[in-house]
């Protein structure tokens, strides 16, 4: 599909916490995202308010390619953590938009990672990477996101899933304990009600019910004003300030070492995993140590594999953004039979 010079691409990354849109002009270099905004998701009705909003100052655009937290099914979206519904045929009737596709969010971030700079990155273990190796990305946020790429011999593709959902396997005692305080509270524990944003705070409340740290009085006083007590806890935790929250983000880093481990055996990471997501970027000290490293590669007999595994953190912010732009220049690449490599670079 030969694009016209008058076409614009509007790219969106939307999730439980935010929405972030922006513009590509199709004729320019497509690494130039422009007029990048953010909307709080939970001061909408829907997507397409935010939309709206976004739009009444701008061009109108004739494609869109939309990453969502959730489930993408027949050109259909249910955001996981928010109330909202999203469907490709409604936003273009909508809108106007000749053409808008529907990608999970976590997808649009694994199409971003083939073309990242290496200043995107902070390596946690170099390992061997096998060229054209399969690349697994693990992504806690508001929730966790799981997706991977596979090489078709010409080119990368990154594919969905929704391994976040899956159940949560507990490592050591500890978590046992902490599986059997959740079976309490959820009809089914996954991985991500351990392991996300919101997983921290369940962690905490826990620790706290053990009683094997009484909180310091600001620091309580903080989470008894929050709404949201995970950001007082990575905080406190990161200026070593309460030895729960110290706790706390301990046991998330060592819950998600696992799960990289586990989703490097499920798809044969031999390209290496990437952890993207904004808790890892903003957990980097306690994920830099031998403990995090030795907990990813805990897996028995796969153990050695897993030590030459390459293992980085994602530090775009803007990764999902640019992903989608990968994903459309692919569509054009195809269909000119250029590869994938070549777009972008």
């Amino acid at each position: 599909m030969t694009r016209r010079s008058d076409e614009r691409l509007l790219i969106a990354d939307v999730g439980g916490t935010k929405a972030v849109l922006a513009w590509v002009d199709l004729r320019d270099d497509l690494r130039l995202l422009t007029d990048v905004r953010t909307y709080p998701t939970r001061e909408y009705v829907s997507f397409d308010d935010v939309l709206e909003h976004y739009l009444a100052s701008s061009r109108q655009p004739t494609e869109a390619v939309l990453a969502v937290a959730g489930p993408v099914v027949d050109g259909r979206a249910r955001i996981t953590n928010l109330p909202w519904e999203i469907a490709e045929r409604s936003v273009e009737e909508a809108h106007g938009i000749r053409t808008v596709k529907l990608l999970n969010d976590l997808e649009a971030t694994a199409w971003s990672v083939p073309s990242l700079d290496p200043s995107d990155l902070v390596v946690l273990q170099v390992g061997v990477r096998r060229a054209a190796g399969s690349v697994a990305v693990v992504a806690p946020g508001t929730g966790l996101g799981e997706a991977f790429l596979t090489w078709d011999g010409t080119s990368y593709s990154a594919h969905a899933t929704e391994g976040g959902h899956a159940d949560f396997a507990p490592c050591n005692e500890a978590q046992d304990r902490l599986l059997s305080t959740l079976r309490a509270e959820y009809e089914h524990v996954s991985v991500e009600r351990v392991c996300s944003g919101y997983g921290i705070g369940n962690i905490y409340r826990h620790l706290a019910r053990q009683g094997a740290f009484a909180e310091i009085p600001a620091i309580q006083a903080q989470i008894d004003g929050a709404a949201d007590i995970t950001p007082v806890v990575v905080a406190a935790a990161l200026k070593g300030e309460s030895p729960l929250c110290v706790q706390t983000i301990n046991m998330f880093s060592e819950i998600l070492a696992a799960e990289a481990g586990n989703f490097a055996l499920k798809t044969l990471a031999t390209g290496g995993v990437v952890l993207a997501g904004g808790l890892p970027r903003r957990l980097l000290p306690f994920l830099q140590t031998p403990a995090f490293l030795g907990r990813f590669a805990a897996k028995g007999r796969f153990a050695d594999w897993l030590e030459r595994t390459p293992l980085s953190v994602l530090c775009a912010p803007l990764a999902p953004l640019r992903g989608a732009v990968a994903y459309a220049a692919s569509q054009t690449a195809h269909s000119e039979g250029i590869t994938t490599t070549e777009v972008g670079r």
